[in-house]
């Protein structure tokens, strides 16, 4: 966890370092292009994987000057300049002699390191990272100079956007909470102009020449499907390295923080210990959140692509609000729903009963589950038994309703939250009878059905029963020979009705109809 930095002065420059852990050997991490001392810790997987570091070494991370904490400076380091902070850092924190990890572009700065200052450097471990990242003579597995400009052109305007997680971690496209954090990541760590600079910088660096004067012991990590450093990058490196020893990742990864976390820091434990232990399962106490978009495929089918995929966005956004409102974190969204852990459970319910109302607005109707158990922490995100109980109950909500477990019931006594009972289910996979009960009232208040029903006032007679027979599922042509209009006059009430009540299908139409039975 990050408890402040501290600074050493490299020439006139401070650079922000920090120290975790006190194991017997002391190990540096040079992150790539750019870092972020402090927000470094805020991805659960990142920093699981650095307290398994500090579990077996004295872990000193520090922010490279040109970036993060430490001071900016212009025009920008030279490698020499940044081997000077390195120094620095090490003298700062009392270290004679330490390992060196350097991921992507910081294992070219360590490989120059480990060459030149062989007396400080215990290892050198190099984790997708390249002697040249353009292509060159000899060595033709690096970008082109065509390549090389068109990626450039591109930083300052994707900058904080989260770009480049298709190359970085293609396995984590799915998950929204890696994407959000490298955005904010990249934005605390430097400007868009400084990121250009430095990524052109690295990308310009050639270190062939320098790889047989490496004599510290050396690990060479890399993954096979690496989409940033391809993996004859790596096997280059261990060939050229003369101590060097090749470990190849089955993965698609650039970043190793994820599914093959356990594997590499195994590996680096032994290489620096000679031991290597597994990881202690972590456990935690929480109340999690299944959600789930009803009629889902109806609302798929009558929108189209592009408005759908609009319409899930604007689910995961009230979605996310509330889980800020309420301490609750995402760990799941798709475009069905989003599963999301409390550390409270009153937090939770209340959190769920705000979701169900606000996406009502938008003509969304949820079935929501929660259910209170022992989750194992894995990679930063809770697995185990409790996700899968809460998901079940999900299942057995019905449209509107957020239903929870016997066990939450029981862990909010006193909170002022109202229960009906739903009796008994059994689960597939699942020991046991599980008491199932709805939380808060059977529908929703607040301004919501009021405005709507303003809005309703708009609509003429003929759009009332248009209204109410596609509310039914029948299709226009079906209205038009039950009103006896044509098709066209049909299309252009339905276009009217949504319009004025701010819709974009007739599954909201329909959901806003059973919510306002009296407008029937």
């Amino acid at each position: 966890m990050f408890t402040g930095a501290k600074y050493a002065r490299s020439g006139d420059v401070s650079i922000a370092y920090q120290v975790v852990g006190d194991g017997p050997v002391d190990l540096v991490l040079v992150l790539g292009w750019v870092s972020h001392l402090a927000y470094v810790w805020e991805l659960p997987a990142m920093a699981a994987f650095l307290n398994r570091l500090a579990s077996f070494s004295r872990l000193i991370l520090f922010d490279k000057r040109g970036c993060g904490m430490s001071d900016r400076v212009h025009p920008l380091p030279t490698l020499e300049q940044r081997m000077d902070d390195v120094r620095a850092v090490l003298d700062a924190a009392g270290s004679k002699k330490a390992a060196l990890i350097g991921i992507s572009e910081g294992g070219v700065m360590s490989a120059l390191f480990a060459a030149t200052y062989p007396e400080r450097t215990a290892g050198l471990i190099i984790d997708g990272s390249y002697p040249s990242a353009l292509r060159r003579p000899g060595y033709p597995w690096g970008a082109t100079e065509e390549q090389f400009e068109k990626r450039i052109g591109t930083v300052k305007d994707v900058w904080g956007t989260g770009w480049g997680m298709d190359r970085y971690a293609p396995s984590q496209l799915g998950n929204p909470e890696v994407a959000r954090w490298w955005g904010m990541f990249t934005q605390f760590s430097a400007s868009p102009g400084d990121a250009e600079d430095l990524f052109r910088m690295n990308t310009l660096i050639d270190i062939r020449n320098i790889l047989p004067a490496i004599q510290v012991p050396t690990l060479i990590i890399h993954a096979r499907e690496d989409k940033v450093a391809p993996i004859e990058a790596g096997r280059y490196l261990a060939e050229h390295i003369p101590t060097a020893r090749l470990l190849e990742l089955d993965s698609i990864d650039h970043w190793p923080y994820f599914g093959d976390a356990d594997l590499v820091i195994g590996e680096i434990q032994e290489f620096l210990t000679g031991v290597r232990s597994s990881p202690t399962p972590e456990t935690m106490l929480a109340t999690v959140l299944c959600t789930n978009v009803a009629q889902a495929g109806a609302h798929a089918v009558w929108l189209g692509g592009k408005r759908w995929n609009e319409l899930v966005d604007r689910h995961h956004g009230v979605v996310r609000k509330a889980l800020a409102r309420h301490s609750g974190r995402e760990i799941e969204a798709g475009e069905r729903g989003i599963t999301a852990v409390f550390d409270g459970t009153a937090r939770a319910i209340r959190c769920a009963l705000e979701v169900r109302d606000e996406l009502l607005n938008l003509g969304l109707r949820i079935q929501a589950g929660l259910h209170a158990g022992e989750c194992e922490v894995s990679d930063g995100r809770p697995r185990g038994t409790a996700l899968h109980v809460a998901s079940s109950v999900m299942g057995a909500a019905q449209p509107g309703e957020v239903l929870v477990s016997g066990t939450v019931k029981d862990l909010v006594v006193g909170s002022g939250v109202e229960f009906a009972s739903r009796g008994n289910r059994e689960f597939a996979g699942l020991p046991g009878s599980w008491s199932l009960f709805a939380a808060g009232p059977a529908k929703p208040s607040g301004d919501g059905p009021v405005v709507r029903a303003a809005l309703a006032a708009e609509l003429s007679r003929r759009e009332r029963e248009v209204a109410l027979l596609l509310a039914g599922g029948l299709s226009n042509r079906e209205i038009a020979g039950r009103l006896y209009l044509s098709e066209r006059t049909v299309d252009n009430h339905v276009h009217h009705i949504l319009d004025k009540l701010g819709f974009d299908s007739r599954v909201q139409v329909a959901t806003w109809l059973a919510r306002n039975e009296h407008l029937s």
